[in-house]
């Protein structure tokens, strides 16, 4: 996939998304680092539109969150197919 739009809603402080280029889900490296802004009482609804580079997989990490609890509600991903993987 490349030219990914990704569209997500969650409870947390920051969010890393590493991506995976192998036919396998091995070898992650770190694409995205956020730190989003505390909605009090809402979601964080977040659309990221990622042009650099491909991914065949995609790994979603909490690294802090505003309380004790996080929480991630939806994950949409939607790019290009560039090729199929055999």
């Amino acid at each position: 996939m490349k030219n990914t739009h990704l569209k997500i809603s969650l409870m947390v402080q920051t969010l890393r998304i590493e991506k995976s280029t192998s036919k396998d889900p091995v070898d992650f490296e770190q694409w995205i680092e956020r730190d989003l802004v505390h909605t009090e009482g809402q979601l964080q609804n977040e659309e990221i539109m990622a042009r650099d580079g491909h991914a065949t997989y995609l790994r979603f990490i909490i690294v802090s969150a505003f309380d004790h609890f996080a929480s991630v509600h939806s994950v949409s991903a939607e790019g290009v197919t560039v090729s199929n993987l055999s």
